[in-house]
């Protein structure tokens, strides 16, 4: 680890992000943006890394951008800068490894975009969630981008447009978190998930993520006739075969790393 505004870690097969401007409620600035992309590229890129956590110090995930950098920009400086805050909904997307968010206390702005381009979220109790930028003259754009995916047009008007908050258990009815545990089981839970993850196929996981993913953007009927295509792939592969010998066999089976 380093003293850096993104920490760095692992147990295991598991890479574990942290964000770490706790006196700043892990506002993101354009150093902090940086790092955590880069942190993402790594752990996606080595081998024997499976799934990816990202949590926080502090009793907050993150408020979002630092207020204090909305000024004296013209419009290219800022879109270059939003670019930047944004990044990651482009980088989560693409990992082949499965991201799960550890959420809690406010998860709000940008930091609300930054949980909703997770693949999973696991949210503490104490969790309050929006996009609330609207509040103070900006607006929630970039979180709308995975917030509209889950959750479709006209909630994330209500939500981008309102700046309401929800509740950890508002945003599980929502689909905007998976699970929801009490504060002091928050890290034991995220692990267990990611433990969990871990143990099946990374080409698998790849795949079923690609999958997923890709069917945002075909018909229905485009989606059904990829998904065997993308299936058929797997099939063929030795995880595949291995797979189905071990269950056969009534043995834990043997991945091969990407």
């Amino acid at each position: 680890m380093s003293m850096s505004e993104i920490l760095i870690n692992r147990s295991g097969s598991i890479g574990i992000i942290t964000l770490n401007r706790p006196e700043k409620k892990n506002t993101f600035t354009q150093m902090f943006a940086a790092e955590l992309n880069k942190a993402l590229l790594d752990f996606d890129a080595d081998e024997q890394i499976r799934v990816v956590i990202i949590r926080a110090e502090g009793k907050n995930f993150s408020v979002g951008i630092a207020l204090d950098l909305f000024k004296e920009k013209d419009h290219g400086e800022y879109r270059d800068f939003l670019r930047m805050m944004d990044l990651h909904n482009h980088t989560i997307a693409q990992m082949k490894k499965p991201v799960i968010g550890a959420v809690k206390g406010y998860t709000v702005a940008n930091g609300a975009g930054l949980a909703f381009a997770c693949d999973m979220v696991v949210a503490s109790e104490d969790t309050l969630l929006g996009t609330t930028a609207i509040n103070v003259g900006l607006i929630c754009l970039g979180p709308a981008v995975p917030l509209n995916r889950i959750v479709g047009r006209r909630k994330t008007l209500e939500m981008v447009l309102t700046g309401d908050m929800m509740s950890a258990q508002d945003a599980l009815q929502a689909g905007l978190v998976n699970y929801v545990v009490a504060p002091e089981e928050l890290d034991e839970a995220v692990m267990k998930l990611a433990e969990k993850l871990a143990k099946k196929s990374p080409l698998a996981l790849e795949i079923g993520k690609r999958g997923v993913y890709a069917l945002q953007d075909f018909s229905y009927h485009q989606g059904a006739d990829l998904m065997t295509e993308y299936f058929a792939n797997l099939c063929s592969t030795e995880d595949a075969e291995e797979g189905v010998r071990a269950f056969l066999e009534k043995r834990e089976p043997n991945w091969k790393l990407q």
